[in-house]
């Protein structure tokens, strides 16, 4: 990918995110998510009918690598079967942790596969991920 693209879509995805702002639904499955190395927390919360992930959102202070990627997770995954979207999640996972992904299955998300190239900011493309997934698990497990 084009770095003036990559770097284009981050910046869009921090400066405008995708679905920012909670709002006050006992249906809906909450989560925060924290660095212990940065300023990043963010709080998620989703809501998943009928194995299809209906809505998540997200709040919080975070840098632009934490903010964008919650942005462009939560665009690629909402509408997903929970299944598709738990494997988006392990194939993003691998590309930031350099392992085997597909990247036909990331769309947006391949803005982050060098990420690697700065081992300091793989936590912060990596917490939104995190969150996202412990959320689906806990309520998959319900």
């Amino acid at each position: 990918m084009d770095d003036n693209l990559r770097r284009e879509i981050i910046l869009e995805n921090y400066k405008e995110p995708y679905n920012k702002g909670l709002i006050d639904d006992e249906n809906y499955s909450k989560i925060n998510s924290r660095s212990d190395s940065c300023i990043d927390n963010l709080d998620f919360e989703m809501l998943i009918n009928n194995d299809i992930i209906s809505d998540i959102r997200f709040d919080g202070e975070a840098c632009a690598i934490s903010t964008s990627a919650a942005s462009i997770l939560i665009k690629e995954l909402v509408g997903k079967k929970v299944d598709d979207a738990l494997q988006i999640l392990n194939n993003y996972k691998n590309m930031i942790n350099e392992k085997s992904y597909d990247k036909e299955l990331l769309g947006e998300l391949i803005v982050y596969d060098e990420i690697y190239k700065q081992p300091n900011r793989k936590n912060c493309a990596l917490l939104p991920s995190n969150a996202i997934d412990k959320l689906i698990s806990r309520l998959k497990n319900n």
